[in-house]
């Protein structure tokens, strides 16, 4: 008797608890002009009360509480997520260029981790892990059915400890089992220097708070090396996005003053917002303008910007802005796709929800999202063919993608199609012949092509009948929602 009144006790307690949220979700949907679904969350107390009366052990209230919260946020699209205390520091260290952790990007494919990139120089990518690796499991737990946070608190921990990772790897029969040592990851996200006399390159790894005042320097740097430069190559590739204001910053670099660089739409009014090549829309809390100081000859030095499918969210920004505006010449495959803007929205001091609160859209007004930036030259990456990077993960192929909302058809990779299967094999059989690309290096042969293509010498086009179009016309600009 006594137990059946806890459990009737517990299950009340619930449905106080329950009636209180409806109250105060009653006072949000008075807020949002949006009546709530009472009955849904009738249904939410309950199942929160038999939990805590019938499941076969104790489960603390405040978990159940965040894990529903994860659940419901996380169901939105891939990019909206519920972060708990340790997360929300994470995220934090990650955006000033450092966290303890592997080195990798990651996506969700099929219920397992993908890896979309791994960081340039991090234990990931000296261990060898490569993009399109999907990880099954970690330290021999299966990843299968746990969500992108949770996988990704399991790579993160203190430094100098070890994982493994167990991974399925296209091409490979077997499983492929890699150690991996946790360290402090410093993303260094700008490199620069002089590939061939007269020919600098550029490279943004990752956009971050340092990244505009970096770059200012790296650039200053190579002026001051040979002030007579006569082209540039801007290497976005595998970038996988960051800070926005690094974004504008850069971009701000090569054009013209008080230009606009990227616009939002979204539902609330701070989410329809214009941002323009101005200081106070890129230098952050540093003071005066990172900028200044840059040579002029920056603003119309010859400019290629080289991008394929781990280019995405803030470096779609760069190379949309720079494509609309005629300065750069884009050059080798379609970008991710990632057109979405998160906004952190604090819960307590050490919680928040990053939510996705509108798309981003191009200088003419293109939408991003889930197309991303088609190449005005499409070049594969090596000489004997596209190789890897066609075959790769974009936003259109994660599962609950946000739409592209111009109506623009949605790119997706190559992934799954069995027509192609034959050629796939193909791909990967000649990707094994060839080791990594070194970004920079002489063997880089999109750097390559950019180079010859700045020198007006024949550049070497993709083979694939891939999609390419020129930058849209200021007449074709989209009307706004």
């Amino acid at each position: 008797m006594g137990n059946k009144f806890k459990s009737m006790g517990l299950i009340g307690l619930g449905m106080v608890a329950g009636v209180a949220a409806s109250m105060q979700f009653s006072a949000i949907a008075q807020k949002s002009g949006t009546p709530l679904p009472l009955e849904e969350l009738r249904q939410l107390s309950d199942v929160f009360g038999l939990i805590k009366s019938d499941y076969v052990e104790d489960v603390d209230d405040k978990k159940l509480v965040q894990e529903a919260i994860a659940g419901m946020v996380s169901s939105l699209d891939p990019h909206s997520v519920y972060l708990d205390k340790k997360a929300f520091k994470e995220m934090r260290e990650s955006v000033q260029g450092k966290f303890v952790g592997i080195g990798i990007e990651v996506g969700m494919e099929d219920g397992y981790v993908k890896v979309v990139s791994p960081i340039e120089d991090s234990p990931a990518f000296k261990a060898g892990i490569k993009a399109g690796d999907l990880i099954t499991r970690i330290d021999n737990a299966p990843m299968k059915g746990l969500s992108l946070d949770e996988a990704i608190k399991k790579m993160r921990g203190e430094p100098h400890t070890k994982l493994v990772l167990t991974l399925s790897r296209k091409g490979e029969d077997k499983p492929v089992v890699v150690p991996v040592m946790r360290e402090e990851i410093r993303v260094q996200s700008v490199k620069a220097k002089m590939v061939e006399p007269d020919y600098a390159w550029l490279r943004i790894s990752q956009f971050q708070e340092p990244t505009v005042e970096d770059m200012a320097k790296k650039v200053t740097a190579l002026y001051a090396q040979n002030p007579n430069i006569k082209g540039m190559v801007l290497d976005l590739r595998n970038d996988p996005g960051g800070v926005v204001p690094g974004a504008i910053g850069v971009s701000a670099a090569f054009l013209p003053k008080d230009v606009v660089v990227v616009s939002t739409n979204g539902q609330l009014l701070d989410s329809k917002q214009t941002l323009y090549a101005r200081p106070e829309f890129y230098a952050g809390r540093h003071p005066g303008d990172p900028l200044q100081k840059l040579p002029a000859a920056l603003k119309s030095v010859p400019l290629v910007v080289l991008v394929n499918s781990g280019s995405a969210s803030a470096s779609e920004i760069v190379a949309g802005a720079l494509q609309d505006y005629k300065r750069a010449t884009i050059m080798g495959s379609q970008t991710f796709g990632k057109g979405s803007v998160q906004t952190l929205r604090q819960l307590t001091a050490d919680t928040a929800v990053k939510l996705t609160t509108a798309r981003y859209y191009t200088p003419n007004g293109r939408a991003i999202q889930a197309k991303g930036i088609v190449p005005d030259m499409a070049i594969d990456d090596t000489p004997d063919g596209e190789g890897i990077d066609s075959l790769r993960l974009r936003e259109a192929d994660l599962e609950k993608h946000l739409a592209n909302g111009n109506g623009e058809e949605e790119v997706k990779s190559r992934n799954g199609r069995v027509d192609e299967l034959e050629e796939e094999q193909r791909i990967l059989a000649l990707a094994r012949k060839h080791k990594p690309i070194e970004f920079g290096s002489k063997e880089d042969f999109p750097l390559a092509q950019a180079l010859n293509h700045l020198k007006g010498l024949p550049v070497k086009l993709a083979k694939a009948d891939a999609p390419v179009a020129a930058a849209a016309k200021p007449e074709e600009k989209a009307a706004k929602k």
